[in-house]
């Protein structure tokens, strides 16, 4: 008998829309053959966001995350609710380092705040830090899979003026390699798409007259890229690159930091849709592409598209690892 894919699910800060989401998401994904999940989740969690997992699994409850492991569910149809007063990060740590030594197959994660973080006594600056640093990466890249169109940012969470002295030609280059990752996972019509690169400077430059970071920088990460046989263009004009014409025209884009990636992928997406993908790991992590909403925490008005579509990015890429893995 072939032996199930295990996802992990960390529901975030206990006050947002984590545990919420979740639920949703999950009773309208329901039992997924050959799929086995773990969901961390606070006592504190609400009694209606149980019952709508109820409706579609049989939960099994234990503590701990050395209970969990030893539970054998006897069908998919049963999820591990792990029950925990740990707090939040420390269940992102925990699965981060099931996930690295190969214990569960990937994770998925819902908005977890950075002043949880802290407060948990973590150094680390988000999701991806505490990921980093537990799967000992050298470089992991935001990726964003959304309907109308997908991004990768070179640079994380970043104060902007640091975002030129990091944004090196090695850097770019591993970004841009990072970018053709993600477009390998994406359908067969879009991942046939070229990526595209943004300048970093107003009107990419302007041929040196606006900045020279596209002449020295940008042309030799493309150049490296053309060697490889990749297909990229640019650098683009950042305030026209996301065009809705531009859309069905590139399978990824490229942006320098944050914000000119982040501000144009939400403005189109929303809430609605949208699936944050970490590149660079040795394993499988999607998220929301959203935060904690602690607005509307316990009101019952929480979208759950995007973890809905987190979980099935999940599943899609633990199966491709697999796969792989199985074909080596």
């Amino acid at each position: 008998m072939k032996k199930p894919l295990r996802i992990a699910i960390t529901t975030g800060d206990p006050d947002g829309i984590g545990t919420e989401i979740t639920a949703k998401a999950l009773a309208k994904l329901k039992p997924q053959p050959g799929v086995s999940f773990f969901l961390w989740r606070s006592p504190r969690c609400s009694s209606r966001d149980l019952a709508r997992i109820d409706r579609a699994f049989k939960r099994i409850t234990v503590n701990s995350w050395p209970e969990a492991l030893k539970v054998q569910p006897a069908s998919h149809k049963e999820i591990i609710d792990i029950n925990s007063n740990l707090p939040a990060p420390m269940w992102v740590e925990t699965s981060a380092q099931a996930s690295h030594y190969g214990h569960i197959d990937g994770m998925v994660t819902a908005p977890l705040s950075k002043t949880a973080i802290k407060a948990a006594g973590l150094e680390d600056l988000g999701h991806t830090g505490i990921l980093k640093r537990v799967s000992k990466a050298r470089e992991v890249y935001m990726g964003f899979i959304g309907e109308k169109f997908n991004v990768l940012l070179a640079t994380g969470h970043l104060p902007i003026d640091e975002v030129t002295q990091t944004l090196t030609e090695a850097r770019l280059d591993k970004a841009l390699r990072a970018a053709d990752q993600l477009r390998l996972v994406l359908d067969k019509k879009a991942s046939q798409r070229p990526i595209a690169l943004l300048g970093l400077n107003p009107h990419a430059g302007e041929a040196g007259l606006i900045g020279a970071t596209e002449s020295k920088i940008h042309a030799k990460a493309l150049a490296a890229a053309e060697d490889r046989g990749h297909k990229v263009e640019g650098p683009l004009v950042p305030d026209a690159a996301f065009f809705p014409k531009n859309w069905s025209k590139y399978s990824v884009f490229v942006a320098n930091y944050h914000d000119q990636g982040l501000i144009p992928f939400k403005m189109i997406h929303g809430q609605e849709s949208g699936v944050h993908v970490t590149m660079g790991l040795p394993f499988v992590r999607t998220s929301v592409d959203h935060g904690t909403a602690k607005d509307i925490f316990g009101k019952d008005k929480a979208d759950s598209s995007s973890m809905f579509e987190a979980l099935e990015w999940a599943i899609r890429l633990t199966k491709q690892s697999a796969d792989l893995t199985v074909t080596r």
